[in-house]
């Protein structure tokens, strides 16, 4: 009996270990479905799965990458954008520039309505100044943009020495241009009326323009003499103006000895020197006319100056300035008989009255020991011991005939130290 029960106990333990070990296998199990199929079998909502992505989704076309053509294409268009954005840079500079420059005579100008237009109480005694000068001109470019491209090379500080010539005045010429390379100007420039000046100036380095044909003024330009050809420059310089530049207008009779631009003041639209030899013909007096005839009144007092040399003046890119120019230029093509220094005092000077609006323009007389013309030089300075060891800025023979052979002399004395090279000439111009 006992041995029956060990065994029935043995079947039944044995029984109940397999039964356990199914249990945990059905349970196991269970678990890891569980897991992989949280939604059941038979769900209609299947949960978005995240596929694996193809492998022509990863991959670019390799071929199409390695294209030269593309590649090529590629570097054009970058050298393309570059280059463009390179121009956009460029115009950016000037549009930066322009707006300066337009913004400063806006200042300027807006000063001026200010001035005009409101009111304004009077300072102290002797504290009031009015304005005195005019704002420039906006530059503009599309006037002569080829003359600008030079005028950008040659000009310092926007502004240069200007002469006109043509073959006529050859030898004078090339006097004016040595003693400027002497003297260390590096912003002068010459405007060729003809082409054996266009061939000089070649030779011998020095900056020219040569503007582009236009029969008014090549016909002149060619043969004519020297007071039609000064006649011309009135209407050349518009454009300089226009550009925005300052002019030192010189003609070729004419010597420099120092820089002329360290000795300008720039205060007025117009700078010239005079054809005055002492204080008073330069820079004005008061002159009594006697007429006995009038008794009590016999004597009118007059204002008197002798005229600005039109060959040699400093005028700024000012409305009143070209202005100038072009009342100028319109006299003397209207004018015949008109000389061009008499029409360029004339429009300076002359007032407002009836039947004639005069110019508004602000003017200042150079200094006429230092812009000396030649009866200054011949007939009182190298007379003189002290006013010998003065040395002008520039000497103009515009006195004299034997232009050349004074501005050798001219040359010998102040540069050469000659001291008696002026002596063989007399006062005027005859000779004895």
């Amino acid at each position: 009996m006992a041995v029956g029960r060990r065994e029935k106990s043995s079947q039944f333990s044995t029984r109940g270990s397999r039964i356990a070990a199914a249990i945990g296998i059905g349970i196991v199990v269970g678990c890891v479905f569980a897991f992989l199929f949280p939604n059941g079998f038979f769900s209609s909502n299947q949960p978005t799965q995240i596929r694996p992505l193809s492998k022509s989704n990863l991959e670019v076309d390799s071929s199409s990458c390695e294209s030269t053509e593309k590649i090529n294409r590629l570097k054009s268009d970058i050298m393309s954008l570059s280059d463009k954005n390179v121009e956009l840079k460029r115009q950016v500079r000037e549009l930066n520039e322009k707006l300066r420059l337009a913004e400063q005579g806006k200042d300027h100008a807006r000063d001026q309505f200010m001035v005009l237009s409101e009111p304004h109480k009077a300072g102290p005694f002797g504290t009031v100044k009015a304005l005195r000068t005019n704002p420039t001109v906006t530059p503009d470019e599309t006037v002569n943009p080829r003359l600008a491209k030079i005028l950008a090379d040659v000009a310092i500080r926007k502004e240069l020495i200007v002469a006109v010539a043509n073959s006529n005045v050859k030898p004078m010429l090339e006097v004016w241009f040595t003693n400027i390379k002497k003297v260390g100007i590096p912003n002068y420039l010459v405007v060729a009326l003809d082409d054996a000046i266009v061939d000089f100036c070649k030779s011998n380095d020095v900056p020219f323009y040569k503007r582009d044909p236009d029969e008014a003024i090549d016909s002149v330009g060619k043969t004519g003499g020297n007071h039609a050809v000064s006649g011309l420059k009135f209407r050349i310089l518009r454009e300089f103006l226009q550009l925005g530049y300052s002019v030192l207008l010189s003609d070729v009779d004419i010597v420099f000895l120092q820089n002329p631009f360290d000795h300008l003041y720039r205060d007025s639209d117009v700078e010239s020197m005079s054809d005055g030899h002492n204080n008073m013909t330069a820079y004005g007096f008061n002159d009594v006319f006697d007429e006995p005839a009038m008794g009590w009144a016999r004597y009118a007092h007059t204002m008197r100056i002798w005229v600005y040399n039109s060959g040699f003046f400093y005028i700024r890119p000012t409305i009143p300035s070209i202005e100038l120019l072009d009342r100028i230029a319109g006299r003397l093509a209207r004018e015949a008989n008109a000389w061009d220094q008499a029409v360029y005092n004339e429009e300076l000077f002359f007032p407002s009255h009836p039947g004639y609006v005069g110019l508004h323009a602000a003017k200042r007389t150079m200094d006429f020991y230092l812009f000396m013309n030649s009866k200054v030089l011949f007939k009182t300075v190298r007379k003189d011991a002290n006013l010998k060891k003065l040395k002008p800025v520039i000497v103009h023979v515009n006195y004299h005939p034997d232009k050349l052979l004074r501005m050798k002399a001219v040359v010998e004395f102040y540069v050469n130290g000659k001291q008696d090279a002026l002596d063989p000439f007399p006062d005027g111009s005859e000779w004895q």
